[in-house]
């Protein structure tokens, strides 16, 4: 029998409140596994009662992640993709007022979803590596122009690609900056 994980109420567009589960499973791997190990551990982790899955378009996760849930509820599982929250996030190298929406679009296809719960800015920064690697080679970093992109970022959830949006790796100081110009404030900071 399946547990069940408490959630915690985040802000979403409107003042609608959308719950997230506190326990997630995240899916990035290194060295990446195979699509069908991870689709197999998602489908176990939703047996075991999780939720609540993590990902992120430089992951490389988000197609097996999409697979997995359409698998649970075929499999009945779960009742339908609203019995689990997604979160994905936005990588460095769509850090541009008008590649947010494009990227969130391909992650939400990707997925073979039409909205994900949430969806962060991954770091605050912006890179222009067309392959990623780690480290990211100095050369290829540079400033994020966070009004820009927290503004795609909320045209996302305007658009109803996304329940709620937030940010990932920053700082007090950067979520100082969003806050004094977001019309929609970050849910979160992971």
């Amino acid at each position: 029998m399946a547990t069940t994980i408490p959630g915690v109420p985040i802000s979403s567009s409107e003042g609608a409140v959308v719950t997230m589960p506190v326990i997630a499973m995240g899916t990035a791997a290194h060295p990446p596994v195979a699509a069908v190990t991870l689709k197999s551990a998602i489908l176990e982790a939703i047996k075991a009662g999780y939720r609540h899955f993590d990902t992120a378009a430089v992951y490389g996760t988000e197609q097996p992640l999409g697979q997995a849930i359409k698998e649970a509820v075929r499999l009945g599982l779960i009742g339908s993709r609203n019995e689990v929250f997604i979160t994905t996030k936005l990588w460095c190298n769509s850090a541009e007022r008008d590649l947010v929406v494009p990227a969130i679009k391909e992650s939400l296809k990707n997925l073979r979803m039409e909205y994900v719960d949430l969806y962060l800015i991954h770091w605050p920064l912006k890179a222009t590596q067309e392959e990623f690697q780690v480290p990211i080679p100095k050369e290829c970093i540079f400033p994020i122009d966070i009004k820009s992109v927290w503004e795609g970022m909320e045209e996302c959830q305007k658009l109803g690609l996304t329940k709620a949006i937030g940010v990932s790796n920053f700082s007090s100081k950067r979520l100082d900056e969003i806050l004094s110009f977001a019309r929609i404030p970050p849910a979160v900071n992971q």
